[in-house]
This record gives C-alpha cells, sequence and structure tokens, in this order.
C-alpha cells in the first residue's frame, strides 16, 4: 500500500528527533519540507529524494506529498515541532475531506496509508529551556491573521487571560505585521500584573538559538522575529534566580503540600 508519514522533526535539535521519526525518514524515498528544515536534519537526508517548496507553499506541499505516496513512492511530509500543532498535518486531512466531499478529483489520494509521528513543539522546548513554564493549564494561540480573522484571535486572546492561562504565542510577528503582540501584551495586562514572567525563545534548540526573560509589562515587539516564540506565564508564575542561573516555573499547588 502507498506510504506518507507525516512527520514533526522537533524544535531543530537532532538529539530531540524522536526515535519513530528516525525511523519513518530512514524508510522514506521521498522527503517533502520547507528546505530550511531539510538542512537542519543534515545527513538524516542522504540519499533520499528532496522536493523543497518556499514558505507559503504549504497546500502544494501537501499536494505533493499526497501525489509523490499515491504513486507508491514511500513519502514524508515534514515539518519543525509537531506536524499536527499550526503545521502540515491539517492541511493532509483537509485535502482527503475534500475529496471525500467531491471538491477534489483526486481519489487515489484516499488508497495512501498516513501515518502521522509527532515531534517535540516549540512550546515544549522552549519551556524546558527556562525550566518548568508550563507546569499548569496552558493554551497556545498563533497571532498570524492570514488564515484567522483578527477578531477571533482577539477573542481567544481575552479568553486567555480570563482563564489565567500560560499562554504561548506562535507567529508573533512577520516581515508585514508587528502590531499584533503588543496589542497581545495590553490584552493580558487587563488580567496579569505586569510583572508576569515571559520567555522569548528565538531559533529554539537551534545553534543561533537567544532565551530572553523578561516581564509582560516590558514586552516588545521590537525584541521579537518570525523565529521567535514567546511565552507569558499566568499570576502564578514564578522567576526565580540563583546566581547567575534563571529558571521560570508554574506551581501546580504543591505549596500546600511541602
Amino acid at each position: 500500500m502507498s506510504k506518507l508519514f507525516v512527520i514533526g522533526m522537533g524544535p531543530g535539535d537532532l538529539n530531540l528527533v524522536a526515535p519513530k521519526a528516525l525511523s519513518a525518514l530512514k524508510a522514506s524515498s521521498d522527503m517533502v519540507a520547507y528546505g530550511y528544515y531539510l538542512d537542519l536534519l543534515g545527513d538524516i537526508c542522504e540519499g533520499k529524494q528532496h522536493h523543497d517548496l518556499p514558505l507559503g507553499e504549504e497546500i502544494g506541499r501537501a499536494r505533493l506529498a499526497l501525489d509523490l505516496a499515491a504513486s507508491g513512492k514511500t513519502t514524508a511530509l515534514i515539518s519543525s515541532g509537531d506536524i499536527g500543532i499550526y503545521a502540515m498535518a491539517t492541511l493532509v486531512f483537509e485535502l482527503l475531506d475534500q475529496v471525500l466531499q467531491g471538491k477534489e478529483s483526486h481519489p487515489e489520494w484516499l488508497d495512501v496509508e498516513i501515518e502521522v509521528v509527532p515531534g517535540i513543539s516549540a512550546m515544549q522546548a522552549g519551556a524546558s529551556r527556562v525550566g518548568a513554564m508550563l507546569g499548569h493549564d496552558f493554551c497556545t494561540i498563533s497571532l498570524s491573521d492570514l488564515l484567522t480573522p483578527w477578531e477571533t484571535i482577539d477573542k481567544r486572546i481575552h479568553a486567555a487571560g480570563a482563564g489565567d492561562f500560560v499562554v504561548s504565542f506562535y507567529n508573533p510577528v512577520s516581515r508585514k505585521r508587528n502590531w499584533q503582540l503588543n496589542h497581545a501584551r495590553d490584552v493580558l495586562l487587563q488580567y496579569r500584573p505586569a510583572s508576569t514572567p515571559v520567555m522569548i525563545g528565538r531559533q529554539l534548540t537551534r545553534p543561533e538559538e537567544e532565551i530572553t526573560f523578561t516581564t509582560l509589562g516590558e514586552l516588545d515587539a521590537a525584541q521579537v522575529d518570525m523565529f521567535t516564540m514567546v511565552s507569558v506565564g499566568n499570576c502564578e508564575t514564578r522567576h526565580i534566580m540563583n546566581g547567575d542561573k534563571h529558571w521560570i516555573y508554574t506551581p501546580r499547588g504543591y505549596s500546600k503540600k511541602l
């Protein structure tokens, strides 16, 4: 049967690529991805047929991966982080849904065996770098309004603030979009103090990694680029220091038992 692996490669450090993902990559003859991800995988991709489509060609990548798999090639569709979180897995199933609805004329796609292989997400990588920031209830919000109306995003930011969730912001800024993060900051300041700890993680686990500790009141979009994820603590999140060591953690309530 035709096979398509839908693979999350993790945040970038090869040591964080899951063993199951490695096995799937080795079993594949063709790899479909944004070229930078194939570069990060390095020798793992050696001897494979590369299909590199640029940013903005996500639908084309998903179509190509399904086409390759339907033609009999064991194919890997690859995203960084977890491919099911703001990534390519949803497009694969959306296209299959379109076939089932008669809106896509590719019945051969339905014969492809699909296996989704999860990976470590950026929010997990960032939390691990600073301690245990996701120790209690949390959520993620993408600030990109390319596919989601801004009114919906704004409503979700308010809901996260009212619910006192730790919030990890994906896609906080882009070359054409730099005001949403500051707006999100101002919304959260309505619900939690300016001293709330914030982690800014750029190129997490990659050679260019930069971790910045700041507060909600001091957070500014000028500190962030499109390779950055921002995590904002809740009202209980703590930033502690021991000499030059910094940690951020969100308690679960064990203090009453200690």
